[in-house]
C-alpha cells in the first residue's frame, strides 16, 4: 500500500463548476505528495475521471437535483425535493464512513456535498455561498447552510477577502462562527497570448432541462451571427462529437488543455454566471456576457453585480437577442488578482 496520505475529493454534481475548481485542488494535492481518491456522480464523476484517469475514482449517492422548465417554480421544486435530498446526505455518510476504513483515507475536501465528511479525519468544506439567497427565505437558507457547515473543521471560500472580490455578499458576512479561510480564486486555466480563431465563443452547464433550453434557443439565433462561433454543449457523458452549422463549430465537451485554448484563442465569452465560470474567465482576463440559469438567485445576483460594477453585461434568458452582444464593449471584463495560494500550508491540517 503506498505511504501517501490519501485525500478523499468530493464535488456535488450539479452542472460542472464544482467539478473543475476541485481540478487545481486535486493537481495540488498530488504536487505536495498527497494521493487524492475522487469521488461524486454522474457529469462530475465523468469529467473527473477524464481528466485524472489514473486515480482512483468512486460513485457516491446522487442529490437528482433538477431545475424545473419555469425559474420562477425552482424554489418550491427544491422544497418538495428535500426529503431526498436529506435522505441521500444520510446515505452518503454512511458510504463514506464505509470508504474512510476500506482506503485508509486521512483527510476529506468536499465541495458542497452536505454528507461527506466524518469525525475520524479532518473534514474540509468548500462553498462561494456563506451567505445563501433565496429570496425571501434567505436569512432560513443560510442558517440551514451555516449548522451544515460548522460539522466540517474548516470551510475554504474560493475568493479573495476584502472589497476587491468575485462573489461579493455571498462570500462575505459580516460575522460567522465558522473556521473560515479565503483562499482566493481558484481556476484550471492560464492566460495565454494566441492569435484568434473564435469571435464568439458560447459555453453552457449547469443541470437540465434548462441547459437544453438555452442551446436551443442559441442555435437558432446564432445562425444569423456574423463571425466564427465554437460551441460548447457542456454535455459529458456523450462521446466528443463535433458538428458544423455554418460559421459555428458544435463540440459536445472540451478536456482542460482543449478548453484553455478555446478560451485564450476567442474574443467574446457567452455563457451562465456559475461562480466557477466567473474565476475562470477573470484568470483569463475575458470579455463575457452572462444568461444566468432562470431561478437560480446565486447566478442572478453575481451576473447583476457584474453589470451594476461595469465588468460585464448580463440578461435573463427569455429576453436575450443577438443585438445584445454588443453591450460587452461597453464594459471592462474580468480582471485576474493574481492571488498566490500557499497549498503546503492549506494542506497542513491533513
Amino acid at each position: 500500500m503506498s505511504s501517501k496520505k490519501r485525500i478523499l475529493v468530493a464535488p456535488l454534481n450539479w452542472g460542472l463548476g464544482h467539478a473543475t475548481r476541485c481540478i487545481p485542488i486535486i493537481h495540488a494535492l498530488k504536487k505536495q505528495g498527497f494521493s487524492p481518491i475522487i469521488a461524486s456522480d454522474g457529469a462530475a464523476l465523468q469529467l473527473l475521471k477524464k481528466e485524472f484517469p489514473e486515480l482512483i475514482s468512486l460513485e457516491l449517492p446522487s442529490y437528482n437535483i433538477e431545475y424545473s422548465k419555469k425559474g420562477k417554480d425552482f424554489k418550491l421544486k427544491l422544497i418538495k425535493g428535500s426529503p431526498r435530498i436529506i435522505k441521500t446526505i444520510k446515505a452518503e455518510k454512511k458510504v463514506v464512513k464505509q470508504l474512510i476504513e476500506q482506503y485508509n483515507i486521512s483527510g476529506i475536501i468536499s465541495d458542497n456535498r452536505f454528507g461527506v465528511y466524518n469525525k475520524s479525519v479532518p473534514s474540509i468544506f468548500i462553498t462561494h455561498q456563506l451567505k445563501v439567497l433565496s429570496g425571501s427565505t434567505t436569512w432560513f437558507s443560510t442558517k440551514l447552510h451555516e449548522k451544515i457547515i460548522k460539522k466540517f473543521n474548516e470551510c475554504w471560500v474560493p475568493d479573495q477577502k476584502g472589497k476587491l472580490n468575485l462573489s461579493g455578499e455571498l462570500g462575505h458576512v459580516d460575522s460567522t462562527i465558522i473556521k473560515t479561510k479565503y483562499i482566493g480564486p481558484l481556476s484550471r486555466f492560464e492566460k495565454k497570448v494566441l492569435p484568434k480563431k473564435y469571435d464568439l465563443m458560447v459555453l453552457l452547464s449547469g443541470p437540465e432541462p434548462q441547459r437544453s433550453l438555452l442551446e436551443t434557443k442559441l442555435l437558432k439565433l446564432l445562425k444569423d451571427y456574423n463571425g466564427t462561433v465554437l460551441f460548447v454543449r457542456g454535455v459529458v457523458e456523450a462521446a466528443i462529437t463535433e458538428e458544423k452549422q455554418g460559421l459555428i463549430k458544435i463540440i459536445n465537451y472540451l478536456t482542460t488543455n482543449e478548453l484553455e485554448q478555446a478560451f485564450n484563442t476567442s474574443d467574446l465569452i457567452l455563457s451562465r454566471s456559475g461562480y466557477t465560470t466567473l474565476m475562470d474567465l477573470a484568470k483569463l482576463d475575458k470579455r463575457a456576457f452572462f444568461i444566468p440559469t432562470p431561478g437560480q438567485f446565486e447566478q442572478e445576483y453575481l451576473a447583476e453585480r457584474l453589470h451594476k460594477l461595469n465588468i460585464a453585461p448580463c440578461c435573463n434568458q427569455d429576453d436575450f437577442t443577438l443585438e445584445k452582444l454588443n453591450f460587452i464593449n461597453d464594459f471592462k471584463g474580468l480582471s485576474n488578482f493574481e492571488y498566490e495560494l500557499n497549498y503546503k500550508k492549506l494542506f497542513s491540517l491533513f
